[in-house]
C-alpha cells in the first residue's frame, strides 16, 4: 500500500524529487493555510498559461481560464478560503494527501510533464461528500535554478473517457 505522504521518487532522481515535492506537500500546505505565498516562488509568472478542462472530455469545451499567474492566483486564493471556511468530519490534510497521487513524470531536458491525479472524497460534518475526482498535467521548466510551474490543464476528467 503506497503512503501518500512519502515522496515516490528517490532523492537521486533529484529532478522528480523536487517537483513532487513542490506539487504534492508543499502545494496542499500551502492551500490549507489560504497562502499563496508560500507557493509564489513556485511558478514561472512570464507567459504562464492556465487551461480549466471543465472536467470535460473534449477539448473544445475546455477554456482559457488564466491567461497570466495574477488570474490563476486569484481563482487559488478563492478557492483555498472557500474550503478553510468548510467544516470537514476529518483531516483535511490527511484526506487530500489520500486522494492524490503522482507517480508520473516526463522530463526531456529543461521541461517536464507531469501528471497529479485526485480520486476521493472529503467528508463533511453535515454528512455530505466532495468528490474529489479530477487530473492535471502540469507544465515545468528548470527555471532560475529550480523546477518551477510555467503552465497546466487542469480540471480533467479522472479517468479519461
Amino acid at each position: 500500500m503506497r503512503d501518500p505522504f512519502k515522496n515516490p521518487f528517490p532523492a537521486d532522481d533529484a529532478a522528480r524529487h523536487a517537483i513532487w515535492e513542490m506539487l504534492v506537500p508543499r502545494d496542499i500546505g500551502a492551500f490549507l493555510a489560504a497562502d499563496w505565498s508560500l507557493v509564489a516562488e513556485d511558478f514561472v509568472e512570464d507567459g504562464f498559461i492556465g487551461i480549466d478542462g471543465r472536467r470535460e472530455v473534449s477539448p473544445d469545451k475546455w477554456r482559457l481560464a488564466f491567461p497570466n499567474l495574477a488570474a490563476y492566483r486569484d481563482e487559488w486564493l478563492r478557492q483555498a478560503r472557500d474550503f478553510a471556511g468548510q467544516s470537514l468530519a476529518e483531516d483535511p490534510r490527511t484526506a487530500i494527501f489520500t486522494t492524490t497521487t503522482l507517480e508520473d513524470i516526463e522530463i526531456e531536458g529543461e521541461t517536464a510533464l507531469v501528471r497529479k491525479k485526485f480520486d476521493g472524497s472529503l467528508k463533511k460534518k453535515d454528512g455530505s461528500v466532495d468528490v474529489l475526482k479530477w487530473q492535471t498535467l502540469y507544465y515545468c521548466r528548470l527555471h532560475e535554478g529550480r523546477w518551477k510551474i510555467s503552465g497546466f490543464t487542469g480540471y480533467l476528467p479522472n479517468p479519461m473517457e
